[in-house]
């Protein structure tokens, strides 16, 4: 194994779900209605043989504006006074809540110093990345908006290893979006599916040795 790519929020980051609990409650939206919304555009997204068209699919490659997609959720979320939360600045406020694992970021530094080449690979809504210290933990940064591709389609992993001059079969894929992890292994990269930071260490440890 001579490479790893990271996914970002969820696995270099806490949890979605706590970042989403805390605006949730911070900003009063109506949490029945918000899941409901988000099961339907994200399953939409990311289920096996999704269709284009998906506002989703349009934001992570950078193909809508990030206030048109802004408007468009918020338009179709409310707040516990029946009311839509303000479109502006709707994705930071959302994410906002995301902080960075220590441990995570440690390991890739000590895969860096052991020679195995690091990306980040990140869907992206809205720039809303920490960059501080980036430099030392990854040789690549591939982020869907700039790219104009996303996971799960085929062709970002590969770019992605390409980038790293590597073979898919000599590289790691980290991510805890589980249609993400089998999209990768579906192109011979070596899937581990993220849910918490000390069995993910773990599964690292066990195939690179450090």
């Amino acid at each position: 194994m001579k490479g790893v790519l990271i996914d970002w929020g969820g696995v270099l980051t806490t949890s979605l779900s706590d970042a989403i609990k805390g605006w949730i409650i911070g900003e009063r939206i109506d949490p029945v209605h918000y899941r409901e919304v988000m099961t339907e555009l994200i399953m939409g997204a990311y289920q096996l043989g999704a269709v284009d068209g998906n506002p989703v699919h349009a934001l992570e490659r950078g193909e809508l504006p990030i206030a048109d997609f802004e408007r468009d959720l918020a338009a179709r979320l409310r707040t516990l006074d029946g009311l839509p939360p303000s479109p502006d600045g709707l994705l930071e406020r959302m994410f906002a809540g995301f902080h960075p694992v220590p441990a995570m970021y440690d390991m890739l530094r000590t895969a860096r110093a052991a020679g195995v080449r690091t990306c980040l690979l990140s869907n992206s809504w809205a720039d809303h990345y920490d960059r501080s210290g980036w430099e030392e933990c990854f040789d690549a940064v591939v982020i869907s908006g700039e790219v104009g591709m996303r996971k799960p389609e085929e062709r970002i992993f590969r770019y992605a290893v390409e980038t790293l001059g590597l073979e898919p079969p000599e590289c790691v894929f980290i991510d805890d979006i589980l249609p993400n992890v089998e999209a990768a292994r579906a192109v011979g990269i070596v899937g581990l599916h993220h849910v918490e930071p000390e069995q993910t260490l773990a599964e690292v440890r066990a195939r690179f040795g450090f």
